[in-house]
């Protein structure tokens, strides 16, 4: 019963998407809860955000949004339950608040909360047993700025703990890992244009996130890159009238992290590979992500994700969703559609989504509800 505990928990912590792929060269990265959508609207969009309209969750997507905000602060909570088909207490949890300082520029703040539950420790049957809570944190800050009337920018930096680290008998160090990271994003939003039977107009944005060090959880041990990730995305919003609003958009993600390889040649990645791709740093890293995959150019293509999502809004209180997100199958398998909706009265407006996998590997979000709650308040701004 000694690795009971290792049983358990592993599969749990491993089960973060890209450990289900049986493939030697799948990216893996520490902290995978930060890929995953935290918010309802862009869940349901195919997990995009990065030229998507403003809302109070584009923290995480794109922060340079925030200076394009038509109120004054907004507030949004959301809830994701986690392998809700085989375990009740695993989810993540996400909240942000932003707030403009004037009509060129924004600050906000964000918390991402990933709980694995309760887990019982046992050396032996008899044992009481000991109860444990693994679980990982996100604390990041923000400030973006319009640098033209149709292009902004912004900083992030965020502190990131995670208390995965389970107690083990004997001189072992348990603690928590944490390390420090931060994003560079831009967001363009075209001003509104009239076309032949509608009105017009393009958005753009990038984010550059997770950048920094590596993450470690035993003294003189492993580190783990952080998922240094690479967002690029467009759309377009065809406004037929003041009350129907269909936007669609493209998005293209590439994890900025190098690709593990058979650095001695053996034909298996084994320990001494391993030790080779400890050695690169992150900054590095995220180089040689673009260059680096053993299949060439072939292999660095299928590294790159595509998403498509389409939201129809009626008056601005009514939206209807759907998306499609795709991930090689030799790099993830990651592939679903997604369906949501969100429904606006006054200052508030609620969220949802439902992810239906189409890949032979399981998705541990298939199935699954995910709700957020968002709050606009304050005086207006017009944009454009």
């Amino acid at each position: 019963m000694k690795n009971l505990k290792k049983l358990i928990f592993v599969p749990l912590a491993l089960l973060c998407f890209k450990a289900f792929a049986q493939n030697d060269r799948v990216i893996t990265t520490a902290v995978p809860f930060l890929t995953i959508a935290a918010d309802a609207r862009s869940s349901g969009l195919g997990d995009i955000g990065a030229a998507t309209g403003v809302d109070a969750f584009s923290q995480q997507w794109n922060p340079a949004k925030y200076a394009f905000a038509e109120r004054k602060m907004g507030i949004g909570v959301s809830y994701t339950p986690y392998l809700e088909s085989i375990i009740t207490d695993i989810a993540l949890l996400s909240g942000t608040y932003y707030n403009k300082l004037n009509d060129q520029s924004a600050f906000a703040f964000g918390i991402r909360y990933f709980t694995l539950g309760e887990i019982e420790l046992r050396q032996f049957a008899n044992d009481p047993g000991t109860i444990v809570k693994p679980n990982e944190l996100a604390i990041d800050g923000s400030y973006s700025l319009k640098l033209s009337p149709t292009f902004s920018m912004a900083v992030a930096g965020r502190f990131i703990n995670s208390n995965l680290k389970l107690p083990e008998t004997g001189n072992v160090d348990s603690r928590a890992a944490s390390t420090f990271a931060v994003d560079v994003a831009g967001y363009l939003v075209s001003n509104e244009k009239a076309y032949s039977s509608f009105d017009g107009r393009w958005k753009g944005g990038f984010n550059i996130s997770n950048m920094g060090g590596k993450i470690q959880y035993d003294e003189g041990g492993q580190q783990n890159f952080l998922p240094t990730n690479m967002k690029l995305g467009g759309g377009f919003d065809f406004i037929f009238d003041a009350d129907n609003v269909l936007g669609l958009t493209a998005e293209f993600n590439k994890l900025l992290v190098p690709t593990p390889q058979d650095f001695n040649g053996d034909g298996v990645i084994d320990s001494a590979d391993n030790e080779e791709y400890q050695k690169i740093g992150w900054f590095e890293g995220m180089f040689k992500s673009f260059g680096d995959a053993p299949g060439g150019f072939s292999e660095e293509l299928k590294e790159i994700t595509w998403a498509l999502g389409a939201e129809y809004a009626y008056q601005n209180a009514f939206m209807l969703r759907t998306g499609y997100f795709h991930e090689s199958p030799e790099k993830g398998s990651r592939q679903f559609f997604t369906l949501g909706a969100g429904f606006k009265f006054k200052s508030a407006q609620i969220d949802l989504s439902y992810l239906f996998a189409t890949s032979k590997v399981t998705n541990p979000l298939e199935n699954t509800l995910r709700f957020s709650l968002t709050f606009n308040l304050g005086q207006e701004y017009i944009n454009n």
